[in-house]
């Protein structure tokens, strides 16, 4: 498979475009809108008309939603659009919403029951593809930003556990539009690209030569952390551990970029990935005994979680992934039991380990259940034109999943223990300039969905 190998750079700020930042209105706060559900009652409360309400409306950046499945409550689709149409809890208040979702495309449109009855509810026109959610069945591009959320659905997994969703297919589209139409728009890609490095690079490629913001990834590095900190640009990171699911390749993924996010921000900055192995079952834990870094790290998240001495090595069905990074720093995902997703540091000079954990979800699946963070960047991407973090982060968490996929196979045969894949066409480089992310302050309260329907 022909690999392009040319170095990735990118600069301390992120990239951006020229445009005017809409700000929300000083009239109200976040918290007076918690239970407010419309504009009629907001109208009453602040004394606005509808048609300014119409005016302002006009200005929010319209937005298209090309899904694959969205017929529970529990897909990722579900999670992320609701709070698009309605707001999201973002650092201990309700937030309104700052975008117009105008267009609804989903590829297993029979099976999302749900979306439909969503859509209707809202008026917002199911497309019959991605082209006409884009130019609203014009010919040309009518939306101020793109949220593809290619994640569940009736799709087929191959022999490496490669679970073959169509967000290559899906983005493909969205390029045509641009390209016919001379003009391009934000994207947010849920998750990693693709399940194949080369559709994956060329997605980036795109974002560069078109010259759009694009972003992406987990939820979990910006779910809410205990303790609530971030790494210091510049920390003197020597070695890494992530624990969290590592079941598959979705899941796999949440873990490798909440590594990420926090290696980034290593003294120097990101200098790309030398190599990935994948180590399956019991041979975890001789890599873990022959490796005293990790086991050091381990046992201080045991500690810390007051558990028994060996709590994690007895999961005889883990995995890790190892990551070695090109200045030399490493890196390790680890499937851990009882800890959520948590992320153990060991930096130089330092005699105790820096240990974060993103535990819990707040409450039931209800209307701020799961990602509220995620909207929040997604909007501030939508509104301001500027990638939440740089992209080349977003394109080395999918390399590194595509090849923890592909080290335990050689000529179609599979062993636990996988070959180490080197791999200099992760020779990306780059600063992360970005703040804290996250989610904090008070979490959310349980409230049912504001659907636009009772049932």
């Amino acid at each position: 498979m022909a690999r392009k190998q040319n170095q990735i750079k990118a600069k301390a700020t992120n990239s951006s475009l020229p445009t005017q930042t809409i700000k929300s209105s000083p009239l109200f706060t976040r918290r007076q809108m918690l239970g407010i559900t419309g504009m009629a009652g907001l109208a009453a409360m602040t004394g606005i008309t509808t048609g300014a309400f119409a005016q302002t409306a006009q200005k929010r950046p319209r937005i298209a939603c090309l899904v694959t499945y969205w017929g529970a409550t529990r897909s990722h689709a579900d999670w992320i659009i609701t709070k698009l149409l309605d707001g999201y809890w973002w650092q201990g208040a309700h937030t309104p919403s700052r975008v117009e979702v105008v267009s609804v495309y989903i590829h297993q449109l029979q099976e999302s029951t749900l979306g439909q009855k969503i859509c209707k509810s809202k008026n917002i026109p199911i497309c019959k593809t991605v082209g006409e959610a884009l130019t609203l069945s014009g010919k040309e591009l009518l939306v101020d930003g793109v949220v593809i959320v290619g994640e569940h659905g009736e799709y087929a997994t191959d022999m490496k556990g490669h679970w073959l969703l169509p967000r290559w297919w899906i983005y493909n589209q969205v390029i045509r539009v641009f390209e016919q139409s001379k003009r391009s728009v934000p994207v947010f890609n849920d998750k990693h690209l693709s399940y194949n490095w080369d559709e994956a690079k060329w997605m980036f490629d795109k974002s560069r030569e078109l010259n759009f913001p694009l972003t992406g990834g987990s939820s979990i590095p910006i779910y809410f952390r205990k303790p609530e900190i971030e790494l210091e640009i510049d920390t003197p990171i020597k070695h890494s551990i992530v624990f969290g699911g590592a079941t598959d390749e979705g899941a796999i993924f949440h873990c490798i970029d909440v590594l990420q996010a926090f290696v980034e921000r290593r003294k120097g900055g990101e200098t790309g990935v030398r190599s990935v192995q994948s180590i399956r079952g019991k041979d975890t834990w001789k890599w873990v005994e022959a490796n005293p870094w990790a086991a050091k790290l381990i046992d201080s998240v045991a500690i810390r979680f007051n558990l028994k001495s060996g709590h994690f090595q007895q999961n005889e069905g883990a995995n890790v992934c190892i990551v070695e990074y090109n200045d030399g720093t490493k890196g390790a995902v680890i499937s851990g039991k009882d800890v959520g997703w948590t992320y153990a540091g060991e930096m130089e000079g330092q005699q105790e380990a820096t240990i974060i954990s993103m535990l819990d979800w707040p409450g039931p699946f209800d209307q701020y259940h799961a990602s509220n963070a995620q909207p929040h960047w997604i909007t501030e991407m939508m509104v301001t034109q500027k990638e939440p973090f740089p992209a080349e982060r977003l394109l080395l968490s999918t390399g590194i999943t595509n090849h923890y996929m592909e080290s335990n196979w050689d000529h179609n045969r599979y062993a636990a223990v996988g070959r180490r894949i080197e791999t200099p066409y992760l020779n990306m480089t780059y600063r992360s300039a970005r703040g804290a992310q996250f989610s904090q302050g008070e979490r959310p309260p349980s409230r049912p969905y504001i659907r636009g329907f009772s049932e």
